[in-house]
């Protein structure tokens, strides 16, 4: 059997849904490739950056790699802005989702909530709240939310800035990516 049998799922068989778990597992199993593929691409985007989406990405992995960070926060720092393409309203929340089933509850909340916290930097220029961000001021992750954005991605809009490339962040995105998933 090549094809499942059923054009309805509730039709479905067990020999039709053990064909597409299979399939399911090796389409998986290549996440890390599609991911680092995406990534690729991000080099003709949002006009007005002296830097492209993708040289902001290397640059913000770049600084939490020289930092010490986790290889788990080097990958999340790498894809922090990976929904910015397809959900630019909500970009923080799509990369999250993309992390959470191979990243700790914290490295998943930073990066969930990093737009937010971003927002600290340009939102009173555009008559918004800058301290949005302080509703979360109680919470665990605050500061590391905080020093995610102060010490690697606000900083990393600068041409002259000496990245590492996408090539030299494959090995942390292929062990991020093989990991059996958490419970979050």
């Amino acid at each position: 059997m090549t094809k499942v049998s059923f054009k309805e799922m509730k039709k479905g068989t067990k020999e039709d849904y053990l064909l597409l778990d299979k399939h399911e597992k090796k389409f998986v199993g290549n996440t890390a490739e599609r991911i680092l593929n995406f990534m690729s691409t991000l080099t003709n985007t949002l006009e007005g950056y002296q830097v492209s989406r993708l040289e902001h990405s290397l640059q913000t992995a770049t600084r939490a790699l020289r930092d010490g960070a986790s290889d788990e926060m080097i990958v999340a720092a790498l894809l922090h802005d990976i929904g910015d393409e397809m959900a630019p309203l909500n970009h923080s929340e799509y990369a999250a989702a993309i992390l959470k089933p191979y990243v700790s509850e914290k490295t998943y909340w930073i990066i969930d909530k990093h737009g937010i916290f971003q927002m600290y930097y340009y939102a009173h220029h555009l008559g918004g709240n800058k301290n949005e961000r302080d509703k979360y001021k109680d919470h665990k992750y605050y500061k590391d939310t905080i020093d995610f954005c102060e010490k690697w991605d606000q900083k990393s809009f600068d041409p002259d800035y000496k990245s590492l490339t996408l090539k030299d962040f494959e090995p942390y995105v292929k062990k991020i990516f093989s990991r059996k998933p958490y419970s979050n």
